[in-house]
Formats: C-alpha cells, sequence, structure tokens
C-alpha cells in the first residue's frame, strides 16, 4: 500500500501488509518504475502500546471510599454503566479520573477499531498514530446534542462514538440538557449511532461504559449530617426527575457515595494501587474473552459480560434454588423492571468472574441487588 507520508505510521500498524510512504505524486511514480527506492514502514506495536500505559494519577492516593473503589473495579470488569450519587466533596470525580489506570488493556483489534474513529476527527498525530489505551471522554455538561452523538452538516462522530471500547464520564449528570441524555438510550441498548441527512445517513460504532456521577439534590447537601439543604420537595423532585427512567434502567450500578470521613482522611492504612486493581480486572476480562469465544462467530462481538443479549444472559447466569427465591424477593420489595432483573444477572455474572468462579452464588447475587437499591430510596418518589 502507498499512502501520504503523514499517514505511514498509523497505516504500519496493520499486520502483513508493506506500507510504502510517500511525499508527492512525482515520488510515487518514481517509486513505482522503479526509479526510486522505498522501504516499507516497520513498526514496534509492542513499544507503542508499553509507551501509552503510564498514568499520573493513582486508585492509591484514595482514601477509603472502598466500597465505591469496589463498584467502580466491578463495573470496569464487565463493561457495566455506573452513576455515583453523593454531595460535593465526596469524591465522585476524583474517582472517575482514576479510571483509566484500572481499565483492561486494549486488545490489537480494538485499538484499530478506536483509532479508526480517532482518526476522522483529527485526533491521531504521527507522535500517536495508535490509540493504544482505552479512551476516557468527559464532555461538559453544556455540551449540544450534536456534539454527544455526532452529526453536523459535514456528519463526523460524537464524544460518544470518540468513547468506543473505553468510558464516557458525565459529570453532574442532571445538569444536561434532557435531550442530550435521551439521545444515549440507543447507542448504549445497540452499541451504534446511527445519523440521517438530506444526503444520506451514517452509522458509527458507540459501544462504551457510561460513568455518571451527581448531586442527591440542588446544592448538594440532602444526605449529608447535620447539613443545611434549603431545597423544596418540589425543587429536589424536579432535579431528580431530569434522569428518566428508561435512562437509568439502562444503568446496571447505581452507588451512593457519601462523604469521606475524618478517620479515613486521616488513616496511615495503604490503600490498593491502580495496578492492582487492574490485575484482577484483566483476569475477569479474560475470563469473558474465553467464555464469548466458545461459541465462535455466534459471539463475535461481545467482549464482555454487560454486552451479553437475552440467550447468552440465561445460558451463562444460570442460577441456584436459593438464588432464585433470593432475587425473586429482590425484584418483589424493589418493584424492579425486567431490564433491571437482566442487570442484576450480568453483574452478579462479573462478580463471580472477579472471584475466579463458575457458579454464581447467593454472594455474588446480593452484592449485584445491592448496587440497585437506589432505585427505590433515592428517585422513586
Amino acid at each position: 500500500m502507498v499512502v501520504p507520508y503523514e499517514n505511514h505510521i498509523e497505516a504500519g500498524i496493520i499486520e502483513n501488509l508493506n506500507v510504502y510512504p510517500i511525499k508527492n505524486l512525482a515520488q510515487c511514480v518514481n517509486f513505482l518504475n522503479g526509479e526510486e527506492k522505498i522501504e516499507p514502514v516497520e513498526l514496534d506495536i509492542e513499544k507503542i502500546f508499553k509507551n501509552t500505559r503510564s498514568y499520573s494519577m493513582d486508585f492509591s492516593e484514595v482514601r477509603g471510599q472502598y466500597h465505591i473503589k469496589r463498584a467502580l473495579e466491578v463495573a470496569i470488569s464487565g463493561g457495566h454503566n455506573i452513576i455515583m450519587i453523593g454531595p460535593p466533596g465526596a469524591g465522585k470525580t476524583m474517582l472517575a479520573r482514576r479510571l483509566p489506570t484500572i481499565m483492561p488493556d486494549i486488545t490489537l483489534e480494538e485499538a484499530i477499531q478506536t483509532t479508526k474513529i480517532h482518526s476522522v476527527v483529527g485526533f491521531v498525530t504521527p507522535n500517536s498514530p495508535l490509540v493504544a489505551s482505552r479512551p476516557f471522554r468527559s464532555p461538559h455538561h453544556t455540551t449540544s446534542d450534536v456534539a454527544l452523538v455526532g452529526g453536523g452538516q459535514y456528519p463526523h462522530p460524537g464524544e460518544i462514538s470518540l468513547a468506543h471500547n473505553g468510558v464516557l464520564f458525565l459529570d453532574e449528570l442532571p445538569e444536561f440538557n434532557r435531550d442530550v441524555l435521551e439521545a444515549l438510550r440507543q447507542p448504549l441498548e445497540d452499541g451504534m449511532i446511527n445519523i440521517s441527512r438530506a444526503s444520506g445517513s451514517l452509522s458509527y460504532p458507540a459501544r462504551f461504559t457510561l460513568v455518571c456521577a451527581m448531586n442527591p439534590c440542588p446544592c448538594g447537601t440532602e444526605w449529608q449530617l447535620k447539613s443545611s439543604c434549603r431545597c423544596t420537595p418540589y425543587q429536589i423532585q424536579k432535579y431528580r426527575s431530569k434522569i428518566s427512567g428508561p435512562l437509568l434502567d439502562r444503568i446496571d450500578i447505581q452507588i451512593e457515595v457519601p462523604p469521606i470521613n475524618y478517620q479515613e482522611l486521616s488513616s496511615d492504612i495503604p490503600a490498593e494501587s491502580s495496578a492492582q486493581i487492574r490485575e484482577r480486572v484483566n483476569k475477569a476480562r479474560a475470563i469473558q474473552r474465553e467464555r464469548f469465544s466458545s461459541e465462535g462467530k455466534k459471539n463475535e462481538n461481545i467482549m464482555c459480560n454487560a454486552q451479553m443479549g437475552h440467550r447468552q444472559t440465561r445460558k451463562f447466569c444460570t442460577l441456584g434454588k436459593e438464588e432464585m427465591e433470593l432475587l425473586k424477593m429482590a425484584m418483589f420489595h424493589l418493584s424492579l423492571s425486567a431490564r433491571a432483573y437482566d442487570k442484576i444477572l450480568k453483574v452478579s455474572r462479573t462478580i463471580a468472574d472477579l472471584a475466579g468462579v463458575e457458579q454464581i452464588n447467593k454472594e455474588h447475587l446480593s452484592e449485584a441487588i445491592q448496587y440497585r437499591t437506589l432505585d427505590r430510596d433515592f428517585f422513586l418518589p
């Protein structure tokens, strides 16, 4: 393949293909006529991957919030969408910013998929020809629906496609325009975004893990002890109602983030490093890849538990008699939807994978149910 010199490193990533960089058409003619010799591109893919896996932040810097770290570990291990709800200063954004440090290692196939999208919008440079780490996108809450889902006069990928194979973090979730949030429903379900214009239609991949953060009320202090929250019930209800039920149903894990106390802040107990957490995440993802590859081409697009369809959920998330009774009781008392039922099974499967066991037991199921309690305690009037 003969390519422009500016793109030769990007094209050279493809295996079993000789890529020849040219600077102008005259050089191309000379090369094809055998009058000028051009060496094919040679790249060290392993070196490119290694150079991108260094981070300035680490989970070991976060004091306390152990159950939140655990919920994030489960979410990243299975590709599950998660929402964190808590007052300002509880550490929601700080924890989310450290998610890239525990994301599973990206495969070459995923890296090429992601690089294609970033190349379309001009984010790929000669110094970074391959997106060798999972993307982390964090658009501001003033972002328009076009910027988020893609489009424009000349349709281009939006933030949800730029987050493909990675994480889309929406901080201050209720501050986003409701139309913007509702536009997330289709890509969260299908892993694709379809953009229709008069000139034609385009489809961009958008298979990402959604991570959200929000306050419990407009001022953010409602859940704090001795708080001075002055929000009226109407203001609180209006604030929370910006998150629709259908969107909430597509979020697998809902977790409360309480304020951190003095004992945790001043504790000398060392916290787990990102490398330790990432090691468990990689092991869980390896189990999932092996599970879904065992069925051949039928599951070639499924990379993690969150992407399982109804058939795979029934096959890989079987429960014993005691576990079925526990789930039945939870469905009744929490008034959970059918979609929430599937979410609990998928999260349970991920928790079992982290434990390295094949059968989902009551311990795994109980933890998964715990991550749905905000359906009742927070969002319902």
